[in-house]
């Protein structure tokens, strides 16, 4: 390498200017060493901040091969691409133009006239063309004052370097050389660090390095422990013999997606069979490891044993089961609580009316006008008890697939109007409007007595939590895809959306009471609603938004007068299939 102390002796030649500008290029070449930017954009950089300093000039840098006796392209920006790659790869030799020159013999070499100059005898053709006429090159020295590439300047015209000059080039090729040595090192350490890197003897993973042909290699203390094997007894030996027969095919398409480029690197878990038939799964990992020119070499295996983790997530998991079985269990287990104290609520009030205006006939006298309202107000009570209990009941038909149903063409504009008239006292007593739309005269393949309970269900809970003085609207939206939509809609206050999901969760009341001073309920109601929808081919779904109201959708199939029989029924025992959303 130059010696900067020595380019010093001629520092007068270079004006304020020059220095400065120097300055200014030398700094930002080492900023781009230092912040690791590749060679090739360095030494870019270098002919350009020279070509700034010296007029009319077009540089270029040649590096030393590996072979030693060819010079390959580094940099010239500013020369035609074709001449570029004429000349990389040129041998160096004491006439091979000015570059294979002074690499050849280590000193400058000044070609002022190439037309005339006899060492570029083999490259005239080469230049002219591109209207080069002059090169002058001086040989880069490394570190150990050994050539390591050539910086040249050529000109278009005839030309010859003054001491200025000269001395700009030796700047320029000293930081060529800083350069240069700088990603030499790095480069060196970087295959080092890979070299270390795949290094494994006191690793504690079990390692090997497998060549392509699938034979192991090198094998590390843990890997032969692990396999009860020494390395010997190992060296040599497909890989796949090691392996439990049903880890052999995921084996062999994990290693031909590396062998065959197709991916670096995988993972796959598998399991291996050491001496004496001892089984243990390890997490594979397969990666390619390349040498020189970047070629293939061989196949690095790192495998980590993981048969105690797995063992160990496998007692978690069963863990975590048994958790979740009793948290699920004590869920039901309050659930069922709650629904007995609801459900003992709710049966108090009818059966204490009924104990009530029974007492009355065995303790007075009831003309018939008052026997008669005694005995209406027991049959009501009677009623509710039995819907009720029809309603658990229907629940735990439904969860069993015993639930009988009987389809038949339905009119449901019929059907509507008895329940809303079912209900219209109750509605009253709130003010609440009853609204049958016409739309409801078409007719649905559905169970009547089924429909009859699901749409009850809706408008009671609808006048239930219902706005006072409100409408609930009946209606049916327009036919598609040979299905019948039934739309009871209220304009009270909503439901919140975090309670949307737990609609139809069975017992689960969402804590409310209702408007018309009854209590929260059984919390069975809508998800008897939705299984009858189920069993008989439908679908129920809710929509609400707070302060508009609630939207049911009780969808069906649509009535086909042509069925064979002519209307005739279909009687079947069903169950729940499935649980559509709470709300689309």
């Amino acid at each position: 390498m130059a010696d900067l102390h020595a380019l010093d002796d001629h520092a007068d030649l270079l004006g304020p200017d020059d220095i400065a500008q120097l300055l200014t290029h030398h700094s930002q070449v080492l900023q781009q060493i230092a912040s690791g930017t590749p060679l090739p954009q360095v030494l870019d950089g270098i002919t350009v901040a020279l070509e700034q300093l010296i007029s009319g000039s077009r540089c270029s840098i040649l590096l030393l091969a590996p072979d030693g006796a060819t010079l390959q392209h580094g940099a010239a920006p500013s020369l035609p691409a074709e001449y570029s790659a004429e000349v990389d790869g040129i041998a160096l030799g004491p006439t091979a133009g000015s570059c294979g020159t002074a690499a050849h013999s280590g000193v400058r070499v000044i070609a002022a006239d190439i037309t005339s100059d006899d060492r570029w005898d083999d490259f005239r053709a080469l230049a002219l063309p591109h209207g080069l006429r002059s090169c002058w090159s001086t040989p880069i020295l490394g570190a150990s004052e050994q050539v390591v590439g050539t910086f040249a300047v050529y000109h278009d015209y005839p030309h010859t370097p003054d001491r200025r000059e000269l001395q700009l080039v030796d700047r320029f090729t000293y930081l060529a050389a800083v350069a240069i040595d700088h990603a030499a090192l790095y480069g060196a350490l970087a295959d080092s660090e890979e070299q270390f890197r795949r290094l494994f003897d006191d690793n504690a993973v079990g390692m090997a390095l497998i060549g392509l042909d699938g034979r192991l290699g090198r094998t590390n203390d843990a890997l032969e422990h692990a396999l009860d094997r020494d390395a010997a007894d190992l060296d040599g030996v497909r890989f796949e013999s090691v392996l439990d027969t049903g880890s052999v095919r995921p084996w062999q398409e994990a290693w031909s997606a590396v062998v065959s480029g197709e991916t670096e690197s995988t993972s796959l878990q598998v399991d291996l069979i050491a001496t004496h038939g001892r089984a243990l799964t390890v997490m594979a990992t397969l990666s390619m490891v390349r040498g020189h020119r970047d070629l293939p070499r061989f196949v690095s295996l790192n495998a980590l044993d993981v048969t105690a983790r797995l063992v160990a997530l496998e007692d978690r998991r069963a863990r975590r089961e048994a958790d979740i079985a009793r948290s699920t269990a004590e869920a039901a287990s309050r659930a069922k609580s709650e629904f007995l104290t609801t459900f003992g609520h709710e049966l108090r009030s009818p059966l204490q009316a009924i104990i009530g205006f029974t007492e009355l006939f065995g303790t007075l006298e009831l003309d018939d006008v008052r026997r008669r309202e005694a005995l209406g107000h027991i049959t009501g009570a009677t009623s509710q008890l039995l819907a009720m209990v029809d309603d658990v009941l229907d629940v735990s038909r439904l969860e069993a697939g015993r639930l009988p149903v009987s389809l038949a063409d339905t009119a449901i504009g019929a059907v509507a109007r008895e329940a809303a008239e079912l209900l219209r006292p109750l509605a009253d007593r709130r003010s609440i409007t009853l609204d049958c739309d016409g739309s409801l005269d078409v007719s649905a393949w559905t169970d009547a007595r089924r429909l009859r309970q699901v749409l009850i269900n809706l408008i009671s809970n609808a006048v239930r939590y219902g706005a006072e003085r409100g409408t609930i609207s009946l209606r049916c939206e327009p036919i598609e895809a040979d299905t019948v939509t039934i739309v009871v809609h209220d304009n009270g206050p909503g439901i919140p959306a975090d309670l949307l999901d737990r609609l139809f969760v069975p017992f689960d009341t969402l804590g409310a009471e209702g408007k018309d001073g009854t209590g929260p309920g059984v919390g069975v109601g809508l998800i008897v609603a939705q299984g009858l929808c189920e069993a008989t081919g439908g679908a129920l779904t809710l929509t609400s938004d707070p302060g508009q109201g609630t939207t049911a959708r009780v969808t069906l199939p649509l009535a086909e007068p042509c069925r064979s029989g002519g209307g005739s029924g279909e009687s079947r025992v069903v169950g729940r299939t499935q649980r559509p959303p709470a709300a689309e």
